[in-house]
């Protein structure tokens, strides 16, 4: 689904090509390294949500996408089965520092929500840190509401762990 956004070509597809799962976890332990100075357990914790989704994701129930900013990658989300029936979990959310201000985030999410309802959720979860305000701000948009925080010190770090949660029937 090709879109032009402010003068950029904004493409959400399915990440099915070769590079496109080992470009979420470069990529994502580069930027938060870099705007965040997280550690590469950071980068550890996305590697092994990607190896799980590419060893055993259900594909009628489970999906990736990758967005294209004029043909680059520029983004990425993942949608998997939570651990109670009818719940989905989004997961890795992350928009390049080039590709911001293009709607690449919330397209992204609007894809991975358009398919947790088709395939029958109920409900999307979703953990991120309170830091992540521009994250934080698609996730509000698209109706999330915080249901749950805890302090945590992870990725060298003192943070605070949020879980979102949307109800689908709503």
């Amino acid at each position: 689904m090709t879109h032009t956004e402010r003068g950029a070509r904004v493409n959400v597809r399915r990440a099915d090509r070769p590079g496109d799962l080992g470009w979420m976890v470069m990529t994502h332990g580069e930027i938060y390294a870099e705007q965040f100075g997280w550690t590469t357990e950071f980068e550890a914790l996305v590697a092994r949500i990607v190896a799980d989704f590419a060893a055993d994701h259900d594909p009628a129930r489970e999906a990736a996408w990758i967005a294209e900013v004029d043909g680059r990658r520029a983004g990425c989300i993942l949608l998997v089965s939570g651990e109670q029936p009818g719940v989905a979990k989004l997961r890795i959310l992350l928009v390049t520092a080039a590709a911001r201000g293009h709607g690449v985030g919330s397209r992204l999410v609007e894809a991975c929500l358009d398919f947790a309802r088709s395939t029958g959720y109920q409900q999307v979860t979703l953990w991120t840190n309170d830091i992540l305000a521009s994250a934080r701000r698609i996730y509000e948009a698209y109706g999330f509401v915080l249901s749950d925080e805890e302090k945590h010190h992870s990725f060298g770090h003192d943070l605070v762990g949020q879980t979102w949660t949307l109800d689908l029937r709503a």
